[in-house]
């Protein structure tokens, strides 16, 4: 999902996403110089009060991430508000709550990532709650969980994330960048470019790292020449497994191999020093050839890895089928072939069983595998229009020692709750209830077109009135391999509802949701299939429902902006576009920003290679069919979608005298983190519709 999120505040703004997702970071560098006023620059458009109050409305409690004790006796999950970042505990025996912090109570700051120690009487957690008022550095912390005791492990400067406990208890594990000048990730600010690049490419390594539970200094268990994406020890602690590649990091995702060593740093079995390839996607002759690897895990006997393999084109936007491969390197199998939904997340229960979480068309759904029999269970363990996830992982889950698990779930009317128990029998954990939702009744829909079964989500006007005839408003996620599922809190669905505009949220081919066939349904065919998908989808519901044909606009941002830039060059259905960090010239693109290796999955081959497929793919070749009034924005130091993209398609546009304009966003990445920004992004947005889709006068 592509999310703006404005630092230290609760206000969100979720533009259903992600290469293309937009995910929230606030940044670590301050910028090279101050901002100039936003009147001076054009920004500071205003949100109407009244809508204002009503997008708010009664938030409640955030809820961040969830942990259920391996014992399954304590839920821990983590909250945001007056009191500053909290954990709070919830016995599962006694209802009995606390409330735990590694800080002063009432301090604007952060507590989170928590997890449990194996014995179930610690945890650890990120928190800036002890430092200085303006001191932002997440620390490690050990919370007492009988008597709330805090006490802080090492001294740590830069980027820092992904804790665990290693399983005998004796390390904290964490995912480390020392010295970092900015979050880790292709979609934080860049830097400035300045000096000699290449060197600059290679800075800001991700290392696997640790921590003794009883004190002393940071360790690290990884080469300083590999940068970790994900990682997970073996049941008796001695080995670790991770996905890697060299720096840079952000880039070389795509391209990351599995490799396996010895905790201590050496080679399993053989007392070296490096780690051990256990599979490199692009020597080997299988469907997995070229596609990329995420959440590795190893068995408890030690013998196999399990991960998630396909096309993804984003890291932390898993999906795929879910394969294993021997420790040794040998016998890859795909457990999953063929299935018509898409894996995200996988743990092993027992040398034989794997549960694991998917996306079943827009559904939520848990299930458990049958590794030696390739059979998994037709009766899901749970099923359910929502969205679902401990906030760690692509729909991961917190799972007991038993199988209990907890997790949030939340809809488009249902604000995040924690659930915990047995998958196949829940129990609220949190009472939200009076968060109440500010969008129109949404309705699942599906479609057929060209041999597949499409699905999206249709929202309606707020006090929808069968008899009228209402605008609408047609998103389009990022990606292209995401999927919108149905999502608590996104603030542009209730700014488009309350402001009288159906709301359509299409997964066409390319999404997650369908079996890894769909996904790769668009490869080397941006804005093509997937566009006939979305139209066979709007021509649905023009038949349904009473939606005007001639006020229809498109937005998105990331993929969706590049097609919101391509799409009106080829239909002229679309009566205006908001185009947020997109993509206009793939030939160019290609050069410019700053994570090209995902492109050779799907294109095929690089662009000096094969420069054709690029560009029947760009909406600047195609320019001259543009007539829809178009309005750009992006952010000045985004990587992943550069603003030379929207520089190139704004020129053309104004060259071709139609109505557009760009908007660059000072200090930004691939996304909005300010509050200002965020308002002046949508009131631009909203502005612009009513412009250009008016009302008929009668």
């Amino acid at each position: 999902m592509m999310v703006f999120k404005f630092s230290r505040v609760a206000l969100r703004i979720v533009f259903a996403a992600t290469v293309l997702s937009l995910v929230p970071f606030a940044l670590a560098q301050q910028p090279a110089a101050a901002p100039k006023p936003p009147d001076a620059i054009g920004l500071g458009s205003k949100i109407d009060p009244a809508l204002m109050k009503k997008l708010m409305g009664d938030r409640g409690v955030r809820i961040g991430g969830v942990a259920i004790s391996p014992d399954a006796s304590t839920v821990a999950y983590d909250t945001s508000g007056k009191d500053g970042g909290r954990v709070e505990l919830v016995s599962l025996r006694d209802k009995q709550e606390k409330s735990l912090s590694a800080g002063a109570k009432g301090k604007n700051c952060s507590t989170g990532d928590a997890v449990w120690s194996p014995d179930s009487k610690w945890l650890a957690t990120l928190s800036d709650c002890a430092n200085a008022e303006d001191d932002t550095q997440q620390q490690i912390f050990l919370i007492n969980a009988a008597d709330g005791t805090a006490k802080q492990l090492g001294k740590l400067k830069g980027d820092v994330g992904d804790l665990n406990f290693s399983p005998d208890g004796k390390l904290v594990s964490f995912l480390y960048v020392a010295n970092s000048t900015r979050p880790s990730g292709a979609t934080a600010a860049q830097r400035i470019p300045e000096g000699v690049i290449d060197l600059q490419m290679v800075t800001e390594v991700q290392r696997l790292a640790a921590l003794d539970v009883n004190g002393g200094e940071v360790r690290f268990l990884t080469p300083e020449n590999l940068h970790i994406y994900e990682y997970d020890f073996s049941a008796d602690s001695r080995s670790v497994v991770y996905t890697a590649a060299p720096p840079p990091g952000e880039n070389n995702w795509w391209v990351a191999k599995l490799y396996m060593q010895n905790a201590n740093g050496g080679t399993p079995g053989a007392g070296g020093n490096s780690p051990k390839v256990v599979l490199d996607p692009s020597e080997i002759t299988t469907a997995m050839r070229g596609l990329q690897i995420a959440v590795p895990r190893i068995s408890p006997d030690g013998s196999q890895i399990a991960f998630i393999g396909g096309l993804m084109s984003d890291f932390g936007s898993t999906g795929g089928d879910i394969w294993t491969v021997s420790t040794q390197g040998a016998v890859l199998k795909n457990l999953t072939d063929g299935r018509k939904s898409t894996p995200a997340w996988i743990r092993w229960m027992s040398p034989k069983e794997i549960l694991f979480t998917e996306l079943d068309q827009g559904d939520a759904a848990i299930h458990m595998l049958d590794v030696a029999a390739d059979r998994v269970d037709e009766k899901p363990l749970f099923h359910e229009p929502e969205t679902i996830g401990d906030g760690r992982y692509e729909g991961s889950i917190s799972v007991a020692g038993k199988g209990e698990v907890a997790f949030t779930r939340s809809g488009f009317t249902r604000p995040p709750e924690v659930w915990a128990g047995k998958p196949e029998h829940l129990e609220q954990v949190t009472h939200n209830d009076h968060d109440k939702s500010n969008m129109g009744r949404t309705e699942n829909l599906t479609w057929e077109n060209e041999g597949f079964r499409v699905q999206g989500w249709l929202t309606f006007p707020a006090n929808y009135d069968p008899h009228k005839k209402y605008p609408m408003i047609v998103m389009v996620h990022g990606g292209p391999a995401a999927a919108v599922t149905s999502h608590w809190g996104s603030f542009y669905g209730a700014a488009f509802t309350s402001s009288g505009y159906f709301f359509f949220q299409p997964n066409p081919r390319g999404s997650f949701g369908q079996g890894e066939a769909f996904v790769q349904a668009n490869r080397k065919d941006f804005g093509y299939g997937d566009l006939r998908d979305i139209i066979a989808g709007m021509v649905k519901i023009g038949k349904e429902y009473p939606v005007d044909k001639d006020r229809i606009g498109i937005t998105g941002g990331s993929y969706g902006g590049f097609m919101s830039m391509f799409a009106p060059t080829q239909t002229q259905r679309f009566k205006a576009s908001v185009a947020f960090a997109g993509i206009s010239d793939w030939l160019s693109y290609y050069g410019e920003n700053s994570i090209d290796q995902w492109m050779i999955p799907y294109f095929g081959a690089s662009v000096y290679d094969d420069p054709a497929v690029y560009a029947k793919m760009s909406a600047i070749n195609f320019v001259k069919n543009i007539h829809t009034p178009m309005l750009i924005l992006v952010g000045d130091r985004d990587g992943e979608c550069p603003p030379p993209q929207s520089f190139e398609l704004w020129h053309a546009l104004r060259d071709l005298n139609v109505p557009t304009e760009l908007v660059i966003y000072p200090n930004e990445g691939h996304g909005v983190r300010t509050m200002e920004h965020g308002m002046d992004l949508l009131a631009k947005t909203l502005d612009w519709f009513a412009k250009y889709m008016p009302e008929e006068k009668r």
